[in-house]
């Protein structure tokens, strides 16, 4: 009894210096974290008092609106404290035609500058992004028109608010939807590490909704060039990619944009690359090259060229039944053509594109010729079509569009098969369809047409 009533008195002994060391370091340690969650609610109430103070909005929105070239309107701010500590924008929209908006956008500040009376972005995070072509393009045009200054002095005070720079070290985007010039839309997830120039370091992204559906692909930078590698359509596309930003990157004193890439497909299916339409199916393997160059960086895609050499392995074309078209001289409608052999080139110029020199065998018929692709889908073009059978080079011309595809006799060779099948029937329509095509096309040069 004595000796746990003894446990409860002051410590004697050699023990003693001991038991007072301890209580002295445990009181320093609570106090210690009693100033360290003062400091810690302090800052915490001080960026809650700043962000909801009356004029921060507004002088956010101008900011914004001064690095983008482009009216920004906020609906609401508030603080995010988890999983980490935030700024939080609410209903964002950048008033292009059509308009940019981004339902939240998450701005995670580097705390050691915030200290010292400078916002700057550690982590951007943007979720339910709507983001349409021409909206971007509008703004991607605008930046191109700021002016540019190294990324450590970027931003500047407005009415003596604290700097913010707006270069984040890394994006996060939670549900980005890209939308295209036709409406059609894809929904995806990306996170971007970015290097001092605001280019990314790192880039992996992964397709959630539509046409592309379940695609990834990642980017990882070095020596000013990109690797790719991308998942998609069951098969895989690699290589790489380079990019000269006037002022950032590239010669001195360059001021276009010019972008350069090599890609490599593997046994990618053809109308996982064309959905929702599917003029064509099959296994791709292709090289490709593409370029570009332009003054601004909206004008990138329009200028990009593309040359692509490609094989189709269980190719279908869908739309069109290849042995009908030349048995008849009508229109052919409707229908598909498997093919055992589908080769050729492809050209592009922006959203037009050309297949050359390209070949197709179907059984015992054997088509090539050349098609273009106007940027509204259109179709255009001449078909030469061989067969076993008998028929050799019965011309056909290409019309309709990707998704309504149309093959019919040339009007010379229409007349040439009319006349060749009344002089001599059967084997005299190939023949005059022949005659009949040479002779239109010999008059439309003679006329310069």
């Amino acid at each position: 009894m004595l000796a746990h009533v003894g446990a409860f008195l002051p410590a004697g002994g050699k023990d003693a210096p001991q038991c007072l060391v301890m209580k002295r370091l445990f009181r320093g340690l609570l106090v210690l974290a009693v100033l360290c969650a003062a400091v810690l609610s302090a800052m915490a109430l001080a960026l809650h008092q700043w962000v909801g103070s009356a004029d921060f909005r507004e002088r956010l929105a101008r900011e914004a609106s001064a690095a983008l070239g482009v009216p920004v309107a906020l609906q609401r701010l508030d603080v995010a404290w988890w999983p980490l500590p935030a700024v939080a924008l609410e209903g964002v929209s950048l008033q292009t035609g059509p308009a940019v908006t981004l339902a939240r956008i998450e701005a995670r500040p580097a705390w050691r500058a915030l200290l010292r009376g400078r916002l700057q972005l550690s982590t951007l995070v943007v979720r339910g992004a709507v983001l349409p072509r021409e909206g971007l393009l509008a703004v991607l045009a605008s930046l191109s028109k700021q002016k540019r200054s190294p990324p450590a002095t970027q931003g500047a005070a407005v009415d003596g608010a604290p700097r913010i720079e707006w270069l984040p070290r890394r994006v996060v985007l939670d549900g980005a939807t890209w939308v295209g010039p036709q409406g059609a839309s894809t929904t995806l997830d990306a996170d971007a590490r970015l290097d001092a120039d605001g280019l990314p370091a790192r880039l992996s992204l992964t397709v959630v909704q539509g046409a592309w559906r379940g695609a990834q692909a990642s980017l990882v930078r070095a020596a000013g060039r990109w690797t790719v590698q991308a998942g998609l359509g069951g098969g895989s596309v690699s290589g790489s990619l380079g990019l000269q930003v006037p002022g950032l990157s590239g010669p001195p004193g360059g001021a276009d944009w010019v972008l350069d890439g090599q890609l490599q497909t593997r046994g990618v299916e053809v109308a996982a690359l064309t959905a929702p339409s599917r003029p064509l199916s099959g296994q791709l393997e292709a090289e490709t090259s593409l370029s570009a160059r332009a003054r601004e960086a909206s004008g990138l895609a329009d200028a990009l060229n593309t040359q692509t050499r490609f094989t189709v392995r269980n190719a279908v074309l869908h739309g069109l039944d290849l042995a009908r078209a030349v048995t008849t001289a009508g229109l052919s409608r409707g229908g598909e053509t498997r093919l055992d052999v589908l080769s050729g080139e492809v050209a592009t110029q922006g959203r037009a594109a050309q297949v050359r020199q390209f070949t197709a065998r179907s059984g015992v018929l054997v088509a090539s010729g050349q098609v273009s692709v106007s940027a509204a889908r259109a179709l255009s073009g001449r078909v030469s079509v061989d067969s076993a059978g008998g028929l050799v080079g019965v011309p056909l011309a290409v019309g309709g569009t990707l998704d309504a595809p149309q093959l019919t006799l040339t009007r010379g060779a229409l007349l040439g098969a009319a006349v060749g099948t009344a002089v001599l029937p059967g084997v005299g329509t190939d023949a005059g369809a022949r005659l009949g095509d040479r002779i239109d096309t010999g008059i439309k040069k003679l006329f310069g047409r």
